[in-house]
């Protein structure tokens, strides 16, 4: 049997981590077999609760699960971690501006860096879902130098999955038969869900998806605000925020890490930027990426409309404007 690898989730007892280590548990992120030592974070106030988590993953009686270990201090919760799935963050509630969310968050996640910089793997894979994620990803590998850059990205899953649900849905195919949607930017409403290079199976036949929807309007306008706001309108109808889709999205993000990403087919995730498409480098920015061997790569070379190009600019300024607004609250 593989040696275990050490999982560590944040926001341990909140309610996304509630789905997210079922999952993890069932061995859906890094395989049936694969022993896990999983380390659960939160803060003093929520230990209770976590006590309680723990109690029923103990009582699911898994024999991948060799160690839990539940905890409110990030020194015990970052040794030795391989995997780290950031979800403890202030969560957004009705009416709440991004703005609020950075203020609340930003030094959790500054705290987190340094934590993780002393005392984690340096080979550990880092997925940020606390938000706002993109610029929480950026915080949190400025204070941890010693972690490579490309080893700390954020979720932007949830989006490419809620996008190629809408477009499955318009075709009346299973979200499988879609590919190739590519979210690009940022995690909010600026985000920019792209269908120009995605495919969908129908009769067996594999088709552009412009060609496919064949509605341009409907492309450029209510797909695109649809996923926009998704999570706004799940906010609306739950009076809480994506839980479910949420850790799901968090677990496909990180399988496909570790086990790859098909031939036909890529991902989005939250990358530093290398200065692809034109977006500033060093900012969180989402890219469609294929993954080998644990490594990702930004798809190079696609062409980019004058519609794509203006919604890429945008979400890289809002990008730019979060981050120097981040490092301020840092330095305060």
């Amino acid at each position: 049997m593989a040696e275990p690898l050490t999982v560590v989730v944040t926001g341990a007892a909140g309610q996304i981590a509630y789905s997210l280590v079922g999952f993890i548990i069932k061995g859906e992120v890094f395989g049936p077999t694969q022993p896990i030592n999983l380390h659960l974070l939160d803060i003093t106030p929520m230990m209770e609760v976590l006590n309680g988590v723990v109690m029923e993953l103990m009582d699911c009686a898994v024999p991948i699960v060799k160690n839990i270990v539940a905890t409110d201090d990030p020194n015990v919760a970052f040794k030795d971690v391989d995997a780290a799935f950031m979800v403890g963050a202030m969560p957004r509630k009705d009416g709440m501006e991004r703005k609020d969310l950075l203020k609340a968050n930003v030094k959790i996640f500054k705290a987190q860096g340094q934590a993780m910089d002393r005392l984690s793997k340096k080979t550990v894979k880092v997925v940020v879902v606390g938000n706002p994620a993109n610029t929480n990803a950026c915080i949190l590998s400025r204070y941890a130098p010693s972690i490579p850059k490309e080893n700390i990205t954020c979720l932007t899953r949830l989006d490419q999955n809620r996008a190629q649900a809408q477009i499955a849905k318009r075709l009346n195919v299973t979200t499988d038969k879609v590919k190739k949607v590519t979210i690009w930017g940022n995690h909010s409403s600026t985000q920019f869900p792209d269908v120009d290079h995605a495919t969908a199976e129908i009769n067996g036949k594999v088709v552009p998806v412009p060609e496919a929807i064949k509605d341009d309007n409907y492309l450029k306008n209510e797909f695109i605000k649809t996923v926009q706001q998704r999570g706004a309108a799940v906010i609306k109808a739950r009076k809480l925020s994506s839980a479910m889709s949420a850790a799901k999205a968090a677990c496909d993000h990180m399988h496909d890490w570790f086990f790859g990403t098909a031939q036909d087919n890529w991902v989005s995730m939250g990358v530093i930027s290398d200065g692809s498409y034109g977006v500033e480098p060093g900012l969180m920015f989402s890219y469609p990426l294929t993954i080998k061997d644990k490594k990702w790569s930004i798809v190079q070379s696609l062409s980019i409309s004058p519609f794509a190009r203006e919604k890429l600019d945008a979400t890289a300024e809002e990008l730019k404007e979060e981050l120097q607004a981040a490092m301020e609250e840092c330095a305060d």
